[in-house]
């Protein structure tokens, strides 16, 4: 059998969200289209998706938590509002700003996720990543970091996206909070390489989320991975271009929720209740896509596999 050109990670986020997105992301994995999924252990649905997994041997990680309902360790005082939930995507990152935020409280709500992700799998993390990218944040890095090394979890997730310049589609508040997020993952990468993390020489998924998915622009994103080799993202210590092995493609595919059905504590958001989720569980199961695959010399794998 010939050597793929490059392994591909097919990551399927949000993972314990609700049933739906439960039944979908399930769906896309026994079709091919998802190679791994990262667990929301806070997620009303995370012991059905726990029990998922082992049934049909689905590679499973951490999608660490610190940003949408309820933190798993209570009292969370400076990471939660006045009604007791995380404080959101952009409460986070202002009450970080602010310096509100105990950093020793967000290493025990990260160890107190990773003891439960264990209690509902019977295993450690393959992998741990932050949801809506908290990980990669100024101060939450070195914290990740220094969970992940103590508990030997060796992989995470490097949000740098080579098509993100050159994606003419994206909104403009999109296109901020991105350019944003590039930067803070950028600027992880010292601290995780000192600690001995890992991570795929490329990263896809922020260009590709939604209806902005379709083979033609997985297709496009697909070629940074095996024509451009790895970004600056994948090469530490200012080692020599080479090319890509490894790629990662973060997406968001499932049933929608309905109006009452999921979430972290707090009733499913805008982005859960979409059409995207199921027009993105279309796009991983086109046979087009899965032929793109074979034709290119992509094997889709878990991060155990890398």
């Amino acid at each position: 059998m010939p050597q793929p050109r490059v392994k591909l990670v097919v990551t399927g986020d949000d993972f314990g969200y609700c049933p739906r997105r439960n039944q979908g992301i399930v769906d896309c994995f026994l079709a091919g289209g998802v190679s791994n999924v990262s667990l929301l252990v806070n997620a009303c649905a995370a012991r059905e998706a726990a029990d998922l997994a082992k049934r049909h041997s689905i590679p499973i990680g951490l999608h660490a938590n610190l940003s949408e309902g309820l933190p798993v360790r209570r009292p969370a005082s400076t990471l939660t509002n006045q009604h007791g939930f995380l404080r959101g995507k952009t409460g986070f990152r202002q009450a970080l700003e602010r310096g509100q935020l105990s950093m020793k409280q967000v290493e025990l709500e990260l160890r107190a996720q990773v003891r439960l992700f264990q209690d509902l799998t019977g295993h450690l993390p393959r992998h741990m990543d932050g949801h809506q990218h908290v990980h990669v944040l100024p101060g939450v890095r070195e914290v990740f970091a220094q969970v992940l090394s103590d508990l030997n979890i060796t992989f995470t997730r490097v949000p740098v996206d080579p098509g993100l310049h050159s994606c003419p589609a994206l909104p403009a508040h999109l296109r901020k909070f991105y350019a944003q997020v590039e930067k803070d993952a950028l600027d992880s990468i010292p601290v995780f390489t000192r600690y001995g993390i890992r991570w795929p020489d490329v990263y896809l998924g922020l260009t590709t989320m939604g209806q902005n998915m379709s083979v033609p622009s997985l297709q496009r994103a697909l070629g940074h991975a095996l024509a451009l080799g790895p970004s600056s993202a994948a090469a530490p210590g200012g080692a020599p271009p080479r090319p890509a092995a490894t790629a990662e493609l973060m997406v968001h595919p499932g049933y929608p929720s309905g109006p009452q059905e999921g979430g972290c504590g707090e009733g499913p958001d805008d982005f859960s209740r979409s059409a995207d989720r199921q027009h993105e569980l279309s796009v991983l199961r086109d046979p087009g896509l899965l032929a793109l695959y074979r034709r290119e010399g992509v094997q889709l794998c878990a991060f155990k596999d890398i």
